[in-house]
């Protein structure tokens, strides 16, 4: 079984249509499979439009990505755990996709990115995550991983708030088999366009140097909390 995780906090707009679309891939590929939202405190309908889309909504008393998708693991019933974000498209094989990846033996991987805009900048950022290089590994591509590696991996680290995609990926990959899968997840580019496309990547390339230089949580979150807003 494929359990597929996703962390969400006031995503009800989005999240049906991607529940929907998720299980309809599903479901055309004959993967047996089971979806697991982890809210973090919504204050909208998110809860009640994923329990309408079918999905097992789990109520998280701690917000942040790292601990709402632990929390997840925990209660997932299938041997291979796919986190995915609630703005982002894997490509409609994905489940066979990933189970064919597992059985060749990879216990871990990621799909490559795309954004749902046209920018040639964005497609530039993204072309990045082709290359089995750390630095490209971000959550916006979604993670799959054997449940057996991610218990032993220990999990995400829930001292982080930013950054616990790069972190996991790096402790998979010392123990593991990670593959990059060949297609795209494709993303919602809209805090590039509330933001600026320039200016956004900018923010997160500041953000990744001074995670790999050592800064606390704390400093980078309150610079993109302030660069931001």
């Amino acid at each position: 079984m494929l359990s597929i995780i996703i962390p969400a906090y006031n995503e009800e707009e989005s999240l049906p249509q991607l529940l929907s679309y998720l299980t309809s891939c599903c479901k055309k590929t004959g993967v047996k499979f089971e979806i697991l939202v982890v809210d973090g405190g919504s204050t909208d309908q998110t809860n009640k439009k994923a329990l309408k889309e079918g999905a097992l909504v789990i109520f998280s008393s701690k917000r942040g990505r790292a601990k709402q998708m632990n929390l997840g693991s925990k209660q997932a019933k299938g041997e291979i755990l796919y986190f995915l974000h609630a703005d982002s498209y894997p490509p409609e094989t994905f489940a066979q996709d990933i189970t064919k990846a597992t059985k060749e033996g990879s216990a871990a991987g990621c799909f490559r990115l795309a954004f749902d805009d046209q920018n040639p900048l964005l497609a530039f950022y993204a072309w990045f995550t082709r290359f089995d290089i750390n630095i490209f590994r971000f959550g916006d591509q979604s993670l799959f991983v054997e449940k057996k590696a991610f218990e032993e991996a220990g999990g995400f680290d829930e001292q982080l708030v930013v950054m616990e995609d790069q972190e996991i990926v790096s402790r998979l990959k010392s123990k593991y088999k990670f593959s990059i899968l060949p297609k795209n997840v494709k993303t919602s580019a809209r805090k590039y366009r509330q933001v600026g496309v320039i200016k956004l990547q900018l923010i997160f390339t500041a953000i990744l140097t001074g995670y790999y230089l050592g800064l606390s949580q704390d400093k980078l979150v309150n610079f993109y909390k302030r660069m931001v807003e």
